[in-house]
């Protein structure tokens, strides 16, 4: 039965396009699912990124392949009218340009051709609480970075014997450390980096510290150039697209791929 509500309720979760609450899915089954079973369901033992991977492994296990995607992002589910505790605080939001109220959650899928599921998740709990220095205010803040939670969960991933060759992300995750960590765990990444970034366009301009935004550099698109990122003992891959917005302005993606095999259309077409 346990399997059931489950299976049940995120059908329900997914679906529904207005508030989602126990009593709602216990009146769309004309109550046969009493909303008193369901809350005790959800609240009988924490959901943690481990009952996850229990859940989602067996089918995992019959699609896997060995060249697969694992993708992160993070996004934030608003709740501006609930009370703020460690996981329900502010945030910043990248997409809106400012802070929001909320759920931050951290999250990576596999994707095996057509096919994505989700394979972590975690939660960016505030615990802390400090008094900001300009403002006198009292805020909270993590007692751990987003990038170090990335860190923890790629590793994850390898202990879980997750097949994947390359890792995506924004630039928010594009930082060197985690560049140095994939590489370290044996997988390639293929990361968005901001146009501020400094390369340099061979070993020789390296040693010599002759570093150039990547803005600056002259580079083509539909052209693949090896660069030296600074800071990083190994060459990736440049690429830069060019694309137009909604609103007609022209935007440009600066994307680095540690597989040096590949060109400027493959590269391309994966982070698509």
């Amino acid at each position: 039965m346990d399997r059931e509500i489950f299976d049940l309720y995120t059908d329900y979760v997914i679906s529904s396009s207005s508030a989602r609450i126990a009593t709602g899915l216990s009146g769309l089954t004309d109550g046969e699912v009493n909303h008193d079973k369901i809350t005790r369901y959800l609240s009988k033992e924490e959901y943690t990124s481990k009952a996850l991977w229990k859940n989602v492994k067996p089918l995992i296990r019959k699609i896997e392949q060995e060249d697969g995607l694992l993708l992160f992002d993070d996004t934030i589910e608003e709740k501006p009218y609930t009370d703020e505790n460690e996981i329900i605080c502010w945030h910043f939001d990248h997409a809106k340009g400012r802070n929001v109220k909320g759920i931050n959650i951290l999250s990576a899928l596999v994707r095996y051709g057509d096919v994505a599921l989700p394979v972590a998740y975690e939660l960016v709990r505030k615990t802390e609480s400090f008094v900001d220095p300009k403002t006198g205010k009292t805020k909270r803040r993590a007692n751990q970075s987003k990038n170090e939670m990335f860190r923890e969960m790629v590793d994850v991933c390898v202990q879980n014997q997750l097949p994947f060759r390359y890792i995506l992300a924004d630039s928010w995750f594009s930082s060197k450390e985690n560049m140095e960590h994939i590489r370290n765990r044996k997988k390639q990444f293929l990361l968005a980096i901001k146009s501020n970034r400094t390369a340099a366009l061979s070993s020789e301009e390296k040693l010599r510290g002759e570093f150039k935004k990547v803005s600056e550099l002259s580079l083509k698109e539909g052209e693949a150039k090896l660069v030296f990122l600074k800071g990083l003992d190994f060459g990736v891959l440049l690429v830069k697209q060019v694309f137009t917005n909604k609103d007609g302005s022209t935007g440009i993606l600066y994307l680095v791929c540690s597989d040096t095999t590949l060109d400027f259309s493959r590269i391309v077409d994966l982070y698509k």
